[in-house]
């Protein structure tokens, strides 16, 4: 009886903690963000500029901050707008499935980190299974309400009339019919597809205890760092936690995929191109694409300003899968930036609990309808920041970009994070494995990391 007591009272705990965090949030998703017409932004490698009133602006380059390289200009306002709501976001729920070992049906007021650890991850297979250039093909459609919050009726009118001229430039004005039927049923096929493993991705992370990336299982592996469900996680920890689920996914799918956690702000090369090279359960020798986290901490008590172009230039790389950080207690997904603010999707909105088993499942909940901006200097210091490598090949050309990157934006002597040649054996200072990962290890995996030693925005 008295547990069943217990149970109730962490029950009515949950739906109090759920009303408080849907009154504390909800208010924030409905107000507007600001941004400049006259600066660039960044999205997850990509450039965009609202300076030309919904003009595409392909051909413009502009100086990235990613080791003064020149990048294309990738759009206007609607374009940006349909590639951040394609972006997967995870929030706090309620009502799901009973998490094992508690009465906890909610992840509100303690999963935060959890969840910008998943939309790390989901990007990173966002662009393993659909490439950077996939957008949501119903994005703009999740919130028509507020669309004139996002641009002016007359830049619509302008875009739609300025593709028109772009798709009379391009194309014959007549097509054979026999043309016109292949082109149709080919994007209709690849649409199909991206569908396919759009649903897939989300189904991943559902709130159940068989989905592979979902909470249920990441508080499992987070047991094995002293974690429990209700606890608060770091960004460090949280790395360890997604590194353990994708090595124990039994999907055939992720099976071409492995992540690599750096150890003591240190990528050792060798150890990322042996994890790529690994066998394979299918048999063939294909190598596996990469997603490479390092925690940092970027200041003291504090994150130091000096920092700021470094964290920018991050996040201009077409290699970026975000970043796991936030504020001071509350974690951010961080997936771009403008001047001197970073773009965020916050999940701590909880939303109801959406069967992901089920076809054609609802999948409005899992698209954030507007990003939000914050001043960097508010951002806490510790973060872990994610790479995504389909091959080797673009591993070494990755390592290259982001030391010339880290080199360029670093005043002090030396950069946050580093990649080294070899493996981390060679090096005495690499013995001791990070605390997180110790505790996140079978005994079996211990014995082998000694071997290895572990590794509504409105223009102005």
């Amino acid at each position: 009886m008295e547990a069943t007591g217990t149970d109730e009272v962490e029950k009515i705990k949950s739906k109090f903690m759920s009303a408080w965090h849907n009154m504390k949030y909800s208010w924030v998703l409905k107000t507007k963000t600001y941004f400049s017409r006259n600066s660039p932004v960044f999205l997850l490698g990509k450039c965009y500029h609202f300076k030309t009133d919904g003009m595409y602006a392909a051909l413009q380059l502009f100086q990235s901050y990613s080791a003064g390289a020149l990048v294309d200009i990738s759009g206007n306002v609607e374009e940006f707008r349909k590639d951040f709501i394609s972006r997967i976001w995870l929030t706090y729920r309620e009502e799901f499935p009973q998490i094992k070992g508690s009465a906890l049906t909610t992840d509100c007021g303690w999963g935060c980190t959890l969840r910008t650890g998943q939309m790390l991850l989901a990007q990173g297979l966002m662009l393993h299974f659909l490439g950077r250039a996939w957008v949501w093909p119903d994005a703009l459609d999740i919130d028509g309400s507020d669309s004139d919050s996002w641009t002016a009726h007359t830049v619509k009118k302008l875009t739609a009339s300025f593709e028109a001229s772009l798709t009379a430039e391009r194309e014959p004005k007549i097509l054979s019919n026999h043309r016109q039927r292949t082109r149709r049923r080919n994007r209709d096929d690849n649409e199909m597809r991206n569908e396919v493993y759009h649903r897939k991705i989300i189904s991943w992370f559902g709130d159940y205890p068989l989905a592979a990336f979902g909470l249920h299982q990441l508080i499992e592996y987070g047991k094995k760092s002293g974690k429990i469900a209700g606890d608060w996680y770091g960004p460090a920890v949280v790395a360890h936690i997604l590194r353990k689920a994708v090595e124990e996914a039994r999907d055939p799918e992720l099976q071409g995929l492995t992540v690599y956690v750096a150890q003591d702000c240190t990528v050792y090369s060798s150890d990322v191109i042996d994890r790529q090279c690994s066998f394979m359960d299918s048999g063939k020798a294909d190598t596996k694409a990469v997603i490479i986290l390092v925690p940092v901490r970027l200041g003291g008590e504090r994150t130091n300003m000096d920092y700021l172009e470094f964290v920018k230039g991050i996040l201009s790389l077409e290699y970026c899968v975000g970043i796991i950080g936030g504020k001071p207690k509350q974690s951010y997904y961080f997936a771009g930036f403008q001047d001197d603010s970073l773009i965020y999707m916050d999940p701590h909105y909880c939303q109801s609990f959406v069967d992901v088993s089920i076809k054609d499942f609802p999948l409005e909940s899992f698209h954030c309808p507007s990003p939000k901006k914050m001043s960097f200097k508010k951002m806490d210091p510790s973060c872990t920041i994610g790479f995504y490598c389909r091959s080797v090949q673009d591993f070494e050309k990755a390592s290259e970009e982001i030391t010339k990157m880290l080199q360029s934006s670093s005043k002090e002597k030396y950069p946050v994070f580093t990649f080294v040649k070899g493996h981390s054996r060679d090096y005495d200072f690499a013995s001791s494995p990070l605390h997180e990962e110790k505790y996140l290890c079978t005994a079996d995996e211990k014995k082998r990391s000694k071997r290895f030693s572990t590794e509504e925005f409105v223009l102005l």
